[in-house]
């Protein structure tokens, strides 16, 4: 079957183990130094463990893999912790809803409730919204075709469908967007895109298969400055930063400059930082 299973980066993995503490169903271990995924039945996919990765190692894919098995898990966790595991395994499943018994989580959809799951999943509503009517109809009667002035200059932009020989590429840095960033932020055109070329992607939900060869490829071109990754700052999202790093690493230039931006579910936009290659 395929299903939102684990994936985690050797390269990136530093061996702290917080994601072994923060797995409640204990499918993960420290192996010489490195996060394991220790069977891939014992993964709920649920992607708790990301949260508290502070290398970005961790993210979640969607691939063929047994299904969850919590029997299984049940009696791994009892056999590793006792009945004090078993306790905070049960804890977890109440956080997720619908919980494991009874029926599988639909890993398409990621069906937390409020407040609980992976951080990048739970409900929110920020403060100050306007309460007045809509600026404009559905259909935008009555308004100019285009209110605000867009910086975008280049198409496609997905990494799926850009070509790494495009000639927008050459000249410019390369803004590597998440794809919530410009919704949470009004701020993203003018203070990323403009002068520059951009791609956009989502570590969580895209198949990111071949992400970091292509952005290798792109970042090949040495008139390309550097590369500046614009994310969000939910947890999953650092897989974004991660491919980044990793893409760089296999160009062997040593006079690229890699730098990330992280951008809050209210839409403030921190200062970058150099998180430098793979």
């Amino acid at each position: 079957m395929k299903r939102a299973i684990i994936r985690i980066n050797e390269k990136l993995c530093n061996g702290c183990g917080k994601c072994v503490d923060a797995c409640a169903e204990g499918a993960i271990k420290l192996v010489n130094g490195k996060a394991k995924l220790v069977k891939e039945q014992y993964c709920d996919g649920f992607g708790d463990c990301l949260g508290e990765c502070p290398t970005g190692a961790l993210t979640i894919e969607k691939r063929e893999a047994p299904g969850f098995d919590r029997e299984a898990v049940l009696k791994h966790v009892r056999a590793e912790g006792g009945e004090a595991a078993v306790t905070r395994m049960r804890q977890a499943e109440e956080r997720h809803q619908p919980a494991h018994a009874g029926r599988a989580p639909d890993h398409g959809r990621h069906s937390h409730g409020p407040g609980s799951g992976c951080p990048g999943l739970r409900q929110r509503m920020a403060e100050g919204l306007a309460t007045g009517p809509a600026f404009a109809t559905a259909d935008g009667a009555g308004l100019p075709s285009q209110a605000i002035p867009s910086e975008l200059h280049q198409w496609p932009v997905q990494i799926h469908l850009v070509s790494p020989d495009a000639p927008y590429f050459r000249n410019r840095e390369l803004v590597v967007l998440s794809t919530c960033a410009p919704v949470a932020s009004a701020d993203v055109h003018w203070r990323f895109l403009r002068g520059r070329a951009v791609v956009v992607g989502c570590p969580k939900l895209d198949r990111t298969e071949g992400y970091a060869e292509k952005l290798a490829s792109i970042l090949q071109d040495g008139t390309i400055p550097a590369v500046v990754v614009v994310r969000m700052e939910v947890p999953c999202c650092g897989g974004l930063t991660a491919l980044v790093r990793e893409a760089a690493g296999r160009t062997g230039r040593s006079d690229l400059t890699v730098r990330e931006v992280v951008v809050g579910l209210n839409g403030d936009v921190r200062p970058a930082t150099e998180v430098g290659p793979g």
